[in-house]
């Protein structure tokens, strides 16, 4: 069997291809300077240790920068027990009126199976490549599929259609902030070493599904064996050994780190993070559009990007907090 993932693959999120090279500014550096965080509610404490980062995987992506296997040592810290949901984005929005970037842009993009069908016809734009992805004018984390959706059945699902900058104000006003790559892949790893999954190598353990992710023929069948063809609630499936919801599946999650395949070969090995200067923000964990034949990006170790501005029906977060 030869690697047919060799090669950096824009399918699994839809950019919105600024054209300007986005610099660090006081808005992408640390929050560790911020107050002091007040609660710990739905967090959990991880305790600070030394991994196997990476992956030589036979079947993974090379041209994302997967490997080489780097050690990694890291500083306790905690993160979310789950993705932020849409309910935990709403109380942040009632309480600061604020407006995401697919709000601010006025629209943003929906997988084409997924588009209400108020939306349909004017729905016929798609970036380069990927045909699936179709912009939608007037959708964003309240109307997930455009103008006629709601997420009123869905507040327990993990919050989409968020923006890089839209997830750091969220971090920022709770006093937390979006993890390093190197946080998130040993959180997510869950004590385990070079598994490829939160809870082993076997994707489907006793015929178990443990993950959100597509079955079938992607992008035309979704036989949606796993019970969703779109997010699942975020407490939907078993937690890893750390007590960590849904950490590869569901949504992709943003970052803090710049995007870079080369610089974790030179990066400092106590608490790397990543490039300071970049065009994209990396994202973890693939999605309930991942699928074998295409994208097997829902492994610890595997890796995408997208622009800070970047949002689609398909990306979310989780935060993390200093201790």
């Amino acid at each position: 069997m030869t690697n047919q993932h060799s090669e950096m693959n824009p399918c699994c999120t839809a950019s919105r291809e600024s054209e300007l090279p986005l610099l660090v500014t006081s808005k992408t550096k640390s929050v560790q300077s911020q107050q002091k965080l007040t609660t710990t509610k739905n967090m959990v404490s991880i305790e600070g240790g030394t991994y196997l980062m990476g992956t030589d995987y036979e079947f993974g992506f090379p041209a994302d920068g997967e490997g080489p296997i780097q050690q990694v040592k890291l500083d306790r810290f905690l993160i979310d027990s789950t993705t932020v949901t849409n309910r935990n984005f709403a109380d942040f929005v009632k309480e600061t009126k604020y407006k995401t970037d697919a709000e601010k842009f006025g629209w943003s993009f929906v997988f084409y199976k997924f588009i209400h069908p108020r939306n349909q016809d004017s729905a016929n734009q798609s970036p380069a490549g990927t045909p699936w992805w179709r912009r939608v004018d007037g959708a964003s984390w309240k109307h997930p599929e455009g103008p006629g959706s709601n997420i009123k059945t869905r507040m327990d699902h993990p919050a989409v259609h968020i923006s890089w900058n839209d997830a750091y104000e969220f971090a920022t006003h709770n006093r937390k902030r979006l993890p390093t790559e190197a946080e998130w892949e040993y959180a997510a790893r869950g004590g385990q070493e070079q598994k490829l999954y939160p809870w082993g190598d076997d994707l489907n353990p006793n015929g178990q599904h443990m993950c959100n992710i597509w079955q079938g023929e992607f992008p035309t069948h979704n036989s949606e064996e796993d019970g969703f063809s779109s997010t699942a609630p975020a407490k939907n499936y078993p937690p890893n050994n750390y007590g960590l919801y849904s950490m590869v599946g569901n949504v992709w999650e943003w970052q803090q780190d710049w995007f870079s395949t080369t610089y974790h070969q030179i990066a400092d090995r106590h608490n790397p993070k990543g490039p300071k200067v970049g065009t994209s923000k990396t994202i973890k964990g693939g999605s309930y559009l991942c699928h074998e034949s295409y994208c097997n990006r829902y492994r610890v170790a595997a890796r995408s990007a997208n622009t800070p501005d970047s949002s689609t029906g398909n990306l979310g977060f989780r935060c993390v907090a200093d201790i």
